[in-house]
């Protein structure tokens, strides 16, 4: 099993809606109310850029949860399995390091307390019909990890007219 150059990290490949919220509703849900105190990332210092393929870590006071897309329609959350301040990332031609925050618009999230999960649906008339994202939404803010066609992409946007809204209550 490929393990992005992170120790120890183990991805947890799911396709669907309903095979994410199965494995996954209960813990998703329960991030409710919890306060965002950090958000990762891994950073590509050659070309002082995100380096997507990663997966993106949101800590809420001590539960932390990692999202991954890989090809077109695969997800993988793990949680608590990645510690950003003591495990490199070992990628061969590349030079990476995690980063706290280091996307526009994250920073401005730290510190909120989560209002809701939410996975969206990709409802267009394509190949990526069914992709599913998870999306945090804030009192005053949201952020969406989507699939960026094989890897990981990041939207502050409201979900848009070709993405069906599915609440975890």
């Amino acid at each position: 099993m490929f393990d992005f150059g992170i120790a120890g990290y183990r991805p947890a490949w799911l396709s669907g809606r309903s095979d994410l919220a199965r494995v996954h509703g209960d813990r998703l849900r329960a991030l409710a109310g919890r306060t965002l105190t950090g958000v990762w990332a891994v950073w590509d210092l050659g070309d002082d850029e995100w380096f997507r393929d990663c997966p993106v870590l949101f800590d809420f006071e001590g539960e932390q949860v990692e999202i991954n897309h890989q090809k077109l329609g695969d997800l993988s959350l793990t949680w608590n399995t990645i510690d950003p301040t003591r495990r490199p990332v070992r990628w061969p031609g590349f030079d990476l390091s995690w980063r706290p925050e280091p996307i526009g618009g994250l920073q401005a999230l730290r510190g909120l307390p989560l209002r809701a999960v939410e996975l969206l649906e990709w409802t267009g008339e394509d190949v990526a019909q069914g992709n599913v994202d998870v999306s945090f939404a804030f009192e005053t803010g949201r952020v969406t990890v989507f699939n960026a066609l094989d890897e990981n992409g990041l939207s502050f946007a409201p979900p848009g007219p070709d993405q069906r809204r599915h609440p975890l209550q």
